[in-house]
C-alpha cells in the first residue's frame, strides 16, 4: 500500500506537506511534471470546454517538448481501475522527460485506489548517476484533482 495520508508526500520515506520541500530540485521537478496541466491531446475526453495546457508548450525550444501531464483529465471521472491505469499512464508520460534527458536512468510509477475515493501515486526516479533512488509518494492525488 502507497500510503493514506492526505495532502502529504513521502519523500525518501519522510512525510512532507504537499509542495513545500525546496531542498532536493528532483523533487520540485518531479511535482511541476505531474502538477502542471499538460495540453490535452487531440483526442483526450475533455471534462470541459478547454485543452488547458502551458503556454510555453505553444513556443518550445526543443521541437513537441512539453512540460506538465493530463491528470487533470481524470477530474471528473470516476475512480475505476480504468483510471488508475490512466493516472499511472499520465504520470509515466509527464516523468519520461528525466530519462530523456539523462537525469534518471529510469523511473517507475505505481498508481493505487484506496478506498472509495483516494488514488495514491508512487513515483521512484532511478538517478544516471548511481545515487540511491529518490521515492516521491502522493497520498491523495484524487482530493487534489477534485478540489
Amino acid at each position: 500500500m502507497i500510503n493514506d495520508q492526505p495532502l502529504t508526500v513521502v519523500i525518501d520515506g519522510q512525510t512532507i506537506p504537499l509542495g513545500l520541500d525546496a531542498d532536493e530540485p528532483l523533487v520540485r521537478a518531479v511535482v511541476i511534471s505531474l502538477f502542471t496541466w499538460r495540453r490535452a491531446n487531440p483526442d483526450d475526453d475533455l471534462p470541459g470546454d478547454l485543452r488547458q495546457g502551458w503556454w510555453g508548450d505553444s513556443f518550445p525550444v526543443v521541437p513537441n517538448d512539453k512540460i506538465g501531464s493530463r491528470l487533470w483529465l481524470l477530474s471528473r471521472a470516476k475512480l475505476t481501475s480504468e483510471t488508475v491505469v490512466r493516472a499511472r499512464e499520465y504520470a509515466e508520460e509527464a516523468l519520461a522527460w528525466l530519462v530523456k534527458d539523462g537525469i534518471a536512468a529510469r523511473v517507475v510509477v505505481e498508481a493505487e485506489r484506496q478506498g472509495l475515493s483516494t488514488l495514491a501515486l508512487a513515483c521512484r526516479v532511478f538517478k544516471s548517476d548511481g545515487k540511491q533512488p529518490l521515492d516521491v509518494r502522493f497520498t491523495d492525488v484524487w482530493g487534489f484533482l477534485n478540489v
